[in-house]
């Protein structure tokens, strides 16, 4: 039974198979494409934020409905099928649950851990930025959250690094690198469950599959930021770099321990909800012995408590993990409804029949053209999620065209994602990363500020994971092909 032949039979309602637009096709992509001239516009005058996007969407798919010359409720039924869609409902689920365990790892410390770890080294200059990297890279990968990674290592480890002599432009960058890292990799990003979904891919083996493109590409960063790295002053200011590395302690390792539980049990083959929900539950029992062994002041209250005086009465790491993600929650299921809209519209059979005259029957063709449509939408719209969702249609209906596997057809789309996101300097984690840095400033006054132009060339893994790509739709290196029953097959199989 079909995804609208269920929903036909829970609701009563009949699902719309076609609708008519002015201005033919072009009228059908007015909602998408509204919301992306809309995003590019906020971006460039720096206004961009998840609830400005959500207007945005809303204003498209309203202008959608006066454009439209079937009857306005067949338009409406169209939208609602498009919300419907099981792919924004299980993105957004999984968000949820990533959310609250990116939290909690938070709670227990794991950055001050990861921190600890690069004080006791004793390494200085271009290693130190180095060890930033895999740092980031690994914490990234752990709590999922490329923007939780650039606040936190900006907070702490961008001042460690410049005091012990690392160049400030390569540290930033060096930070932004490993959260691309993990933004791409970890099976609880927000990219990675967007990617795998949309594109009908369990997460697991997407995780598996794209492995190896991010290790290529991490090698020739962590040498690079070492070799030029250095430069820095080291020593500036000696009284605060004490002071600040004296509120960092290894305890915080100990969240490590979920991280492995939640990995393990993803890449063996258990459902993301499950592993994450045992990532969660896992952290309790170590937060309260933390605690009562006088290792942190963190408490259980701090994941969950009740205050009757806050708006939200219920607050902590938990509460934190969900309303973070509620917004973007919002626009997942407004961009897959406006996808719905193209394909309803004829808009997407327009778009592919025009891509598949230039693709002919060439597959290196088809994955170039995925390439580039991924990387334009990416330059274009500042929040990496909200272009890979817009993009993820497009992907999928060419991949599908073509036989392309699954598997490949995500990790061309997450990792062109999360590079370019880190790298512009009108993107969001970066403005993100600059704002931080300003504010470390007022703490500590020898601190030099970054600017977002000065930094994007340098953000190595970012650049190296773009090009891997490329080279990957150029020679063909891990393209698979999807089989009868989703197997992967080296050849493309015939209709």
């Amino acid at each position: 039974m079909s995804n609208n032949e269920e929903l036909e039979r829970a609701t009563g309602e009949k699902s719309i198979d076609s609708l008519q637009f002015r201005f033919g096709a072009f009228g059908a992509a007015v909602p998408l494409l509204f919301f992306v001239v809309f995003a590019i516009t906020i971006s460039v005058l720096q206004l961009a934020s998840q609830v400005a996007l959500v207007m945005g969407a809303i204003i498209g798919l309203t202008l959608g409905l006066l454009l439209c010359k079937s009857k306005w409720e067949d338009y409406a039924q169209g939208l609602f099928d498009g919300l419907a869609q099981p792919v924004g409902v299980i993105a957004m689920v999984a968000w949820f649950y990533a959310g609250m365990f990116a939290q909690v790892l938070q709670v227990g410390g794991l950055v001050e851990g990861l921190v600890w770890i690069g004080a006791i080294t004793g390494v200085t200059g271009g290693l130190f930025v180095a060890l930033t990297f895999l740092l980031a890279a690994t914490f990234s990968t752990a709590v999922g959250t490329g923007y939780g990674t650039t606040v936190a290592f900006c907070t702490l480890m961008y001042p460690a690094g410049v005091a012990v002599g690392g160049d400030p432009v390569f540290m930033f960058a060096a930070i932004l690198a490993g959260a691309v890292f993990g933004d791409n990799l970890a099976p609880v990003s927000d990219t990675t469950i967007v990617s795998a979904t949309t594109q009908d891919a369990d997460v697991p083996g997407v995780v598996r599959s794209r492995f190896k493109y991010a290790v290529v590409a991490a090698i020739p960063a962590v040498i690079l930021f070492a070799i030029f790295g250095g430069g820095g002053n080291a020593g500036t200011n000696q009284g605060s770099i004490e002071s600040m590395m004296e509120s960092v302690n290894p305890s915080g390792l100990i969240m490590l321990i979920p991280f492995l539980i939640v990995l393990i049990l993803a890449l063996s083959g258990h459902h993301l909800l499950t592993s994450l929900t045992w990532g969660i539950l896992s952290t309790i029992p170590l937060i309260f012995l933390m605690h009562q062994f006088g290792i942190s002041g963190k408490e259980l209250g701090d994941l969950l408590s009740f205050n009757p005086d806050s708006d939200t009465v219920i607050q902590g790491a938990l509460i934190e993990g969900l309303t973070g993600y509620f917004n973007m929650a919002i626009l997942i299921l407004l961009i897959v409804a406006a996808a719905h809209l193209l394909k309803l519209g004829g808009t997407m059979d327009a778009i592919t029949t025009g891509l598949i005259k230039w693709i002919k029957n060439s597959v290196r063709r088809a994955e170039l053209a995925i390439w580039g449509i991924v990387a334009l939408l990416n330059s274009s719209i500042t929040i990496n999620t909200a272009a890979e969702i817009a993009a993820a249609p497009f992907v999928k209906e060419i991949g599908s065209k073509y036989r392309i596997h699954r598997y490949r057809l995500a990790n061309m789309l997450d990792a062109v994602t999360s590079s370019l996101g880190y790298i512009f300097p009108w993107g969001a984690p970066v403005l993100l990363g600059w704002s931080t840095i300003q504010t470390m400033k007022e703490t500590y006054n020898w601190l030099p500020v970054v600017e977002p132009t000065a930094v994007w060339p340098f953000v190595f893994h970012g650049w190296f994971l773009f090009i891997v790509m490329l080279i990957a739709a150029l020679t063909g290196w891990g393209l698979r092909y999807q089989g009868k029953n989703n197997e992967e097959l080296k050849e493309r199989p015939k209709d």
